[in-house]
């Protein structure tokens, strides 16, 4: 059964919901980092923009928890979706920051899957908070989030191969590897919320 919300009780979705879409458009940025590097300091900065915006949101979230006595889900479960949540897009600050500081070049095909991969990852889970008011819709957002994980990993594991494989230089394959290994845990944040979104819809089912 879908649970409902009083509406004085809403503001925490509300919330939810501007931060989910802050980090999809933040994924959307992240692809263009690699796939537009003419314009990857204006990519770098829409996300670092974005992430400060979703860290005032989240701190939102913690205030008003505060403030509030009858919450519509357990504390718990709001506290570890906000801090989820926020750590999506932290994940892919810290990803443009490195390509920044790292001056990297041209991005290997690899890269440019997970970057698609991790948008349409947070994709589903901005479609998972958006239900999560009504509870319903909330599950098949976080199988897709899930099965994402599955093909990013997949990604992953290929591209490394490939990176030890090709790669001459071992500066760059420092870079390339950290900035790897950062899109990966991206994905595995993106499933961290759908784990937690899952967790809240079976408790109110």
């Amino acid at each position: 059964m879908p649970f409902s919300l009083l509406p004085r009780e809403e503001e925490f979705f509300d919330l939810f919901v501007e931060v989910a879409h802050r980090s999809h458009e933040a994924a959307g940025h992240l692809v263009g980092l690699f796939t537009e590097p003419e314009r990857a300091v204006y990519h770098a900065e829409q996300i670092k923009r974005l992430e400060h915006e979703c860290d005032q949101f989240t701190h939102e979230v913690v205030n008003r928890l505060d403030r509030t006595f009858i919450t519509p889900i357990d504390r718990e479960d709001i506290y570890r979706l906000a801090g989820d949540l926020d750590d999506v897009i932290d994940v892919i600050d810290g990803v443009a920051r490195r390509t920044q500081i790292f001056r990297v070049g041209p991005a290997p095909e690899g890269v440019k899957q997970l970057t698609m991969v991790i948008e349409r990852a947070v994709g589903a889970l901005k479609g998972g908070v958006e239900h999560l008011k009504k509870g319903d819709g909330v599950m098949k957002a976080c199988i897709e989030a899930k099965q994402l994980e599955e093909e990013a990993d997949t990604i992953y594991h290929d591209a490394l191969g490939r990176l030890f494989d090709q790669e001459q230089n071992a500066i760059e394959l420092v870079k390339w590897k950290e900035i790897y290994d950062n899109l990966e845990r991206c994905v595995d944040q993106a499933e961290d919320v759908a784990n937690v979104l899952e967790s809240i819809t079976i408790k109110h089912a």
